[in-house]
């Protein structure tokens, strides 16, 4: 199904109820759905033509949310760019998508307007129209469209144009842990499957309330986005994506619904304890984007005492690959297949030559590879034919991550083949090691990576931030020793406490800046 349907479906169902309540105004449905045919005649007016490319480069609010779907409704494509990019990245992307117009809000508008300028440079290089979401009518940007002007335009139907599932429709950037940021490119068809298969894993229902508050340039942001729309659920914008913030529009929307990082989560619990606030509203929680602490997993059940509490494991180009229900008893466990998918473990290779016949047993780590006759699978990486062989190979999908599945058929995440450390002629992955310090109480998060050493050829380095003061790089060592499954040549041979680990905006760990030595230590430990 076409997303710009399926918003008109919603639309005719139940016209009345809240899609979208911002910290300014609330839209229904119906009104909603006349905001965005008003948009979708203005970027058709301001030159969009079906087939085009139009960016978002916003934080969330409704403007972003908005144009997302009238650009469905202009047959055009929309190319999600991250917010927090420089105008080097953005331009990069505005070029190799060939976009037409460019909606950007104040905290973007520098970087945006640069990079415009700098796109439009060049042999075949057409102008990008910048369309502003500013709330300042008196700074408007001299040749800049105004969102608000678009938005107030008729609100007789969507322009008349024939809805393709099967084309791209939107271009999500991956988060770039490795190298330059590829544009996946995703179809109707495949978000709405996807979307299809969130649904049924998170247990979500018609009327659920989301605290939208992940990015829309991600795919977890704007597939809860999609999914709220096929459920006629309401998504809830904070002003600010702060623990307070977001706590103040939980308990007064009452929100039942959340789908964060772990990092995010971490905040919420933190805030509502030190304010004494247990939100009951909340029902059902799902996490992804990175792993969870079994004691970070103990304080989301404590603070909002969910009925169903999830993590799912999943990629832009894939998205839902599987689902842990069962947190309780496997915290650190990804589950099993979701709807739509089929997974296997084959032989990890650097030069990416595996063939998905070469099968691993249970128990033994691997590539995770997943069927791409799923309909939830991406088109290919935009304008890079290499890069889109290189991991859509004989009908599977190669990920680059790294797992094996348990006795019970449960899969675990050890890392990323990029991640791999050779120490000492053994393979060792960083996510075992993880896995083994996160069950220690006083470790609140840990990254593991490999450091040159002329002995070893790689060493093992933890680094940990520490869930309350007095932990120590030598109780850390003991408590490894002990590990009746960490054999001794997988133990870090350096220990170093640190602020914080670095991650990109959606909690992936970025290992590049440890190996490098970029953090704020507390503390450093060796081991003997």
């Amino acid at each position: 199904m076409h997303l710009a349907t399926a918003l008109e479906l919603a639309a005719d169902r139940y016209p009345d109820i809240d899609a979208i309540v911002t910290p300014s105004a609330r839209f229904s449905y119906g009104e909603w759905n006349r905001r965005i045919n008003s948009v979708s005649w203005g970027l058709k007016n301001a030159g969009v033509r079906p087939g085009d490319r139009v960016a978002i480069c916003a934080q969330n609010g409704e403007a972003p949310a908005t144009t997302y779907f009238a650009i469905q409704k202009a047959g055009a494509a929309a190319v999600m760019l991250n917010a927090r990019w420089k105008h080097r990245d953005i331009a990069y992307a505005i070029h190799e998508a060939g976009v037409r117009a460019i909606l950007y809000d104040q905290t973007t508008r520098d970087q945006v307007l640069q990079a415009a300028k700098e796109a439009g440079v060049g042999e075949g290089a057409g102008k990008v129209v910048p369309i502003s979401c500013s709330s300042d009518y008196r700074t408007q940007d001299p040749g800049a469209l105004a969102y608000e002007t678009l938005a107030a335009g008729p609100t007789h139907r969507a322009p008349e144009i024939a809805r393709d599932n099967c084309s791209t429709n939107t271009v999500l950037y991956t988060s770039g842990t490795t190298g330059q940021p590829k544009g996946v490119c995703r179809s109707a068809r495949s978000d709405y499957y996807s979307a299809l298969a969130i649904i049924l894993e998170h247990r979500w229902e018609r009327f659920e309330r989301f605290l939208a508050v992940m990015p829309l340039y991600h795919t977890m942001g704007l597939h809860t986005l999609i999914s709220s729309v096929l459920l006629n659920g309401t998504a809830v914008l904070p002003p600010k994506p702060e623990p307070g913030e977001c706590l103040h529009r939980i308990g007064t929307e009452q929100i039942t619904a959340l789908y964060l990082v772990p990092t995010v989560y971490h905040d919420l619990v933190e805030a509502a304890a030190s304010g004494g606030v247990r939100h009951r509203s909340v029902r059902k929680l799902a996490f992804a984007g990175a792993p969870m602490s079994p004691n970070l997993v103990n304080q989301c059940f404590d603070t909002f005492r969910p009925a169903i509490f999830v993590n799912q494991y999943g990629c832009t180009e894939m998205l839902a690959v599987t689902v842990n229900p069962r947190l309780g008893p496997k915290p650190l466990s990804a589950g099993r297949p979701a709807l739509h998918t089929r997974i296997r473990i084959v032989t990890a290779d650097r030069d990416r030559t595996v063939a998905p016949a070469e099968v691993l047993p249970r128990g033994r780590t691997g590539e995770v590879i997943i069927d791409a006759a799923s309909p939830q699978t991406f088109a290919g990486y935009l304008n890079q034919p290499k890069a889109t062989a290189q991991v859509l190979r004989d009908g599977w999908y190669f990920t680059g991550d790294l797992g094996f599945v348990d006795d019970d058929g449960d899969l675990f995440l050890v890392g990323r083949i990029d991640d791999m450390i050779i120490t000492g002629g053994e393979n060792v992955f960083p996510g075992e090691i993880e896995a083994i310090l996160l069950s220690h109480p006083g470790v609140a998060e840990a990254a593991v990576v490999g450091l040159p050493d002329e002995r070893w050829g790689q060493r093992i380095a933890a680094f940990v931030v520490p869930a309350a003061p007095g932990l120590t790089g030598a109780e850390l060592a003991r408590f490894c020793l002990e590990s009746p499954i960490l054999p001794r040549f997988k133990r870090p041979r350096r220990f170093t406490f640190v602020k914080e680990i670095p991650k990109t905006p959606t909690g992936k760990v970025l290992r590049a800046p440890l190996r490098k030595g970029k953090f704020i230590p507390l503390e450093s430990c060796e081991r003997k």
